[in-house]
């Protein structure tokens, strides 16, 4: 770990984001420690990959010059765990959204979701969730699902290399997965209950890498910020 005085001419750091907060949170939590600790008016910071406030784990901060690396970093493959409840649907995917309908899991075996999640693994068309940040003719997705409008969106290829189911509880089931940038987790959770004749979202998801990157070496936010504060 390169000492922390490095950081108003450019890191990259790891951090583990909790959740409930939003990635621009962590960045902004971070930013304002920097700021207070060394009297900037102005300092060049973001993340590298957005995890929705539902989910927690790793996420890529660059600072200062770093900042030109962000879109590398981006591209890099993801590592994610989670838990996805089936006989269900929510508007949003995952457990922003109320249950807006209900289906059947009494005829789902584990060998039935393992070869679902198999028809889901490779080179995929996907569809993004209507609560996404995508835009839309300038306009977020999320805000237009927000305000109940309706906008056809099309299917993009990703890269799924593994999809792994590690538990199954019906009507929860525990995965692992590896996949390429701007694969949707809760699409995939929608799908694999699609695939099974039932329904299915996001309960639960964690991000545990990002390239050769892992959450166990990422800083706590909190104990980052009190770090950057006693630099004074």
């Amino acid at each position: 770990m390169k000492e922390l005085g490095e950081i108003v001419e450019g890191m990259m750091l790891l951090v583990s984001k909790p959740e409930g907060w939003s990635s621009f949170d962590v960045v902004n939590k971070i930013k304002a420690a920097v700021r207070h600790t060394y009297q900037l008016k102005k300092f060049k910071i973001g993340h590298a990959g957005t995890l929705d406030p539902l989910a927690s784990g790793l996420l890529i901060i660059c600072t200062g010059r770093m900042t030109k690396q962000i879109e590398s970093y981006q591209g890099q493959t993801k590592y994610y765990r989670g838990v996805i409840k089936l006989g269900a649907t929510t508007p949003s995917y995952d457990r922003e959204t109320e249950e807006d309908a209900q289906y059947r899991v009494d005829h789902i075996t584990q060998a039935d979701i393992e070869k679902a999640a198999e028809q889901l693994t490779g080179e995929i068309m996907q569809k993004p969730p209507m609560f996404s940040a995508i835009k839309k003719n300038g306009v977020r997705l999320y805000k237009m699902a927000r305000a109940r409008k309706q906008m056809k969106i099309e299917p993009r290829k990703v890269l799924v290399s593994s999809f792994d189911i590690t538990g199954v509880d019906l009507p929860l089931v525990s995965f692992e997965v590896i996949c390429s940038k701007g694969t949707y987790i809760r699409s995939l959770a929608y799908d694999l209950g699609k695939e099974l004749k039932s329904g299915g979202y996001l309960m639960e998801l964690e991000r545990t890498g990002i390239g050769d990157y892992r959450l166990e070496d990422a800083w706590d936010v909190h104990e980052l910020t009190q770090k950057i504060r006693d630099q004074t």
